[in-house]
This record gives structure tokens, C-alpha cells and sequence, in this order.
């Protein structure tokens, strides 16, 4: 049986923090309502991504919601995890679709237009398109789009009736979202605002309000 493969309009990523594991962000955010987390564990060993996954896949099945892991098909298959997002190095979506086949879901990485059509052809079931703006959460940052990229890419896309869910991503705080979803984007990713100050409920609370709204 292939997967839902609704695209949530809000997805939530992990990032490595000094007092929560992976798996208790990921799991206090399906108790909030996300339905969609992607793990990403940088500088981690596959054995340590393993076990992060065994303990949040439960919790993400019984809530009926969606985990994806950065970066690695073999431990998605492995796993049973819902599905694999790819950066811009990382294995081709295609081959990554050969390995995993129908049922998973697998998303790319997006900082151009070009790159959408790219994933386009590839048969990624989304786009992660970013960054909005300058992010200390990842490593060598792609160059900042802006309000601006978004629409234009947007545009471009319905020039050529082509469309994909783009989730926008990089730096995205609250009162960004309704200067971008009239551009006609699926959703947002957010990562580290959503952990400030500890309160992972409440601020994803706050975000998928608006993007709901």
C-alpha cells in the first residue's frame, strides 16, 4: 500500500542541542500537533541516527504523522521510516526513488528555480526551497532568497504550468508567513525557532495557527 503522501504545511527539523535529544524534540512536536518531522542528525553516526529513529517512529505512527530522515536512504529503508530528504550533494532523488520505490516519500533541496525543475524531473514529492534568510542552522549556506526569490520562482512555475509543493525554508520566524504564503507556496520548515526558550509547544503552536489561518 503506497503511503499518504500529503505534503503537511508545516514541517518541523531537528537540529543537534545541548539539553534535547532529536528524539524528544521530535516527539514533543507530534504531541503538539506537527504532523511532519525531519530528522536531521549532522555529524552523527548511522548508529546513533538509528537509534533516534527506533524511539521517535512509534510515537510518529501513532499520531498518525510523518517522519523523514536528512540525507540517508539506506537507514529510511532499514527503518520503516516514512521517507528521505535530500540536500543538494546528496544521492539523486531518481536513484533514491529505484532503492525506496513507490511507497516513500522523498523531498529535495532547492535554491534556484533551475533546482525545482531539476527535482521536478527527478519525481521528488516536494521541495524544500530556501534559505528566506541568513540561518545559523546549517553549514555553507546557499544564497539568500528573500520574500522576492519565493515569488519569483512561484511565478515562473505557473508560467510553465508546472506545480509542486514548495515548502520555504531558512529563518522563517512567525511574522514572515503572511508576506510569503500569498505567493502561493505549500507551507513552511522551521528548525531552531522552534525550539527557543524550550517551549516547542507553544511555538508550534503559534506557527501553524497562521499557516492555517
Amino acid at each position: 500500500m503506497i503511503r499518504n503522501k500529503t505534503i503537511a504545511k508545516f514541517h518541523f527539523i531537528t537540529i543537534n542541542h545541548p539539553e534535547l535529544s532529536h528524539a524528544n524534540q521530535a516527539i514533543r512536536a507530534y504531541q503538539a500537533g506537527c504532523k511532519w518531522v525531519q530528522l536531521r542528525m549532522k555529524d552523527s553516526s548511522e548508529e546513533d541516527v538509528q537509534k533516534e529513529i527506533i524511539e521517535i517512529l512509534p510515537v510518529a505512527n501513532a499520531y498518525n504523522a510523518i517522519l523523514l530522515i536528512n540525507d540517508n536512504v539506506e537507514l529510511t529503508l532499514k527503518t520503516g521510516a516514512h521517507g528521505v530528504h535530500l540536500g543538494k550533494n546528496d544521492m539523486c532523488p531518481a536513484e533514491a526513488r529505484k532503492l525506496l520505490g513507490p511507497d516513500f516519500i522523498i523531498g529535495g533541496t532547492a535554491n534556484t528555480f533551475e533546482d525545482v525543475l531539476s527535482l521536478l524531473e527527478r519525481g521528488v514529492d516536494y521541495v524544500g526551497m530556501g534559505p528566506f534568510r541568513f540561518t545559523t542552522t546549517k553549514k555553507n549556506l546557499s544564497p539568500v532568497l528573500g520574500k522576492e526569490g519565493y515569488y519569483q520562482t512561484m511565478s515562473q512555475l505557473m508560467e510553465m504550468g508546472k506545480t509542486i509543493p514548495i515548502i520555504a525554508i531558512g529563518g522563517i520566524l512567525p511574522n514572515d508567513i503572511e508576506d510569503l504564503l500569498p505567493c502561493g507556496i505549500h507551507g513552511i520548515a522551521a528548525a531552531g525557532a522552534i525550539l527557543a526558550e524550550n517551549n516547542i509547544e507553544l511555538n508550534i503552536n503559534k506557527y501553524q495557527q497562521i499557516i492555517h489561518s
